[in-house]
Parts: structure tokens; C-alpha cells; sequence
């Protein structure tokens, strides 16, 4: 498929680019992540200026018991990681921030979408789809962390619900190098694309 056609009528999607997972010290740090704010703030405003849609996830979590608890232990009422509304004090930071906000070096515009999510993917209980299709969005390029889990998973069910679908070597982040690699080889080979920054800014 010709470059361009990859991302046509696209929209931008920033993964869980919260302050319970960049901000140093924070519950679920991805110390990675860091590295990836300017590349994805040049995404954001390459997409703002072209007047393509921007699209913000949250990880939430709360007070309910389930499965987040098991796999994600700090979710739990003893942190609170990723709890709307429960503010917590970081090294990288003046004061403190609401955890699950998105930092603030990314925060969303008006216009901008915000899906907030209660398991690792986008799509699943959420209404995103619907307002990709109501955009005439044909292609997401996908940027954020974790790569391995909630990045994974959004650019996989993207593909189920049929966009063609980008992530951003350079705009994703992990805390565990392999498992990065890995899931960017495999994505590559069956459900999308795989390249960097400035290739995705000149397909636009």
C-alpha cells in the first residue's frame, strides 16, 4: 500500500500519557515515556495544524474490585493509582497533580477527544469507534504507553474494527525493552505499520 494511503482521513491517538505512569516516581512509571513527550507533541500539533482529529486515553480505575486489581495491584485503594479526582505529589513536579490526568506537557485541547477506559484497550466499552466513524476517520496512528499492553492492545482492536492503523516506533514507551521490540515486529507483520515520527509527519 502506497505511504500516504496509510493514514489517510487519519486521527492521532495518545495512549495513557497520565501522570500515574510518566511522572518520576508515579505508581506505574515508564521512565521511557519521558523520552517520547516531544515526539508526540510534535505529532499532536502536526495533526492540529492539518485540522485531523487528536485522540487522549485515560486509564481509570476506582474503587470497584476486579481483574485490574490482580495484575495491576497498585490500583488498589492503598495507591489509588489512576483514580479520577485523588491527587498525588511527584518528583518532576511543582505540587500535586491528579493521577490520572494527562500530563500536563500534553494536555488535550477543547476540541480534542478524551476516552476514558477501564481495561487495556480503547474500543473496548467505549463509545470511541462510533466517534472515529461520525469523524469519517478511516486510519489512526497510534502513540503512548505501555507498548506491550494498553498501546498493544487500542492498535489491535483498531484493526478488528477496521482502521488501518500506524503506531509510532519513537511515540511509544516500555519498561521492558524485548517486550517493546517484540510487539512492534509482530504488529508489523499482521495488523498495521510500524514507523517513526518524521515518516508519519511526511505522509500527512
Amino acid at each position: 500500500m502506497p505511504t500516504a494511503e496509510r493514514v489517510r482521513d487519519a486521527a492521532l491517538v495518545v495512549v495513557d500519557m497520565q501522570n500515574d505512569f510518566v511522572r518520576v516516581g508515579a505508581p506505574l512509571e515508564v521512565p521511557d515515556a519521558r523520552a517520547t513527550i516531544p515526539v508526540i507533541a510534535g505529532l499532536i500539533g502536526r495533526f492540529r495544524d492539518k485540522g485531523l482529529p487528536v485522540v487522549f486515553t485515560r486509564f481509570v480505575s476506582g474503587a470497584e474490585p476486579g481483574l485490574m486489581w490482580l495484575w495491576s495491584p497498585q490500583c488498589r485503594p492503598d495507591t489509588k493509582c489512576c483514580w479520577p479526582g485523588h491527587t498525588r505529589s511527584y518528583a518532576d513536579a511543582d505540587g500535586p497533580l491528579d493521577c490520572a490526568d494527562v500530563i500536563v506537557e500534553l494536555r488535550p485541547d477543547d476540541e480534542d477527544i478524551v476516552i476514558d477506559k477501564r481495561g487495556y484497550g480503547a474500543f473496548h466499552g467505549t463509545d470511541l469507534s462510533t466517534r472515529l466513524r461520525d469523524l469519517s476517520v478511516t486510519s489512526l496512528v497510534i502513540t503512548g504507553t505501555v507498548t506491550q499492553i494498553c498501546v498493544e492492545e487500542t492498535a489491535r482492536e483498531a484493526f478488528h474494527h477496521g482502521f488501518r492503523t500506524t503506531i509510532v516506533s519513537d511515540g511509544v514507551s516500555s519498561f521492558a525493552p524485548g517486550l517493546h521490540a517484540a510487539t512492534l515486529e509482530n504488529f508489523a507483520m499482521k495488523f498495521g505499520w510500524v514507523a517513526g515520527a518524521e515518516d508519519v509527519s511526511s505522509w500527512l
